[in-house]
């Protein structure tokens, strides 16, 4: 079950859990979404400034895997 924080100092503080085990970064063009998965729980940040993100990515835990992920481009169709 997915839950959204809305405060970077609340990510950081799940982050640095000791249930935490892993961060996904998935990047859009307009927003990148920073995923930690607990042990119950998938906790997500949305963050729609891309310096703000870059700077975000380098205050996480440094014990944690870290995964990035690029969104694919929403076409018209075929």
């Amino acid at each position: 079950m997915p839950h959204k924080i809305k405060e970077i100092k609340d990510f950081l503080l799940t982050a640095r859990r000791k249930d935490a085990k892993s961060i996904k970064i998935k990047k859009n063009k307009d927003r990148v979404k920073f995923k930690v998965r607990c042990s119950r729980y998938i906790y997500t940040l949305v963050i729609r400034d891309k310096e703000k993100a870059e700077k975000r990515k380098h205050s996480l835990p440094p014990g944690l895997e870290l995964f990035s992920v690029r969104s694919p481009d929403r076409g018209t169709g075929f």
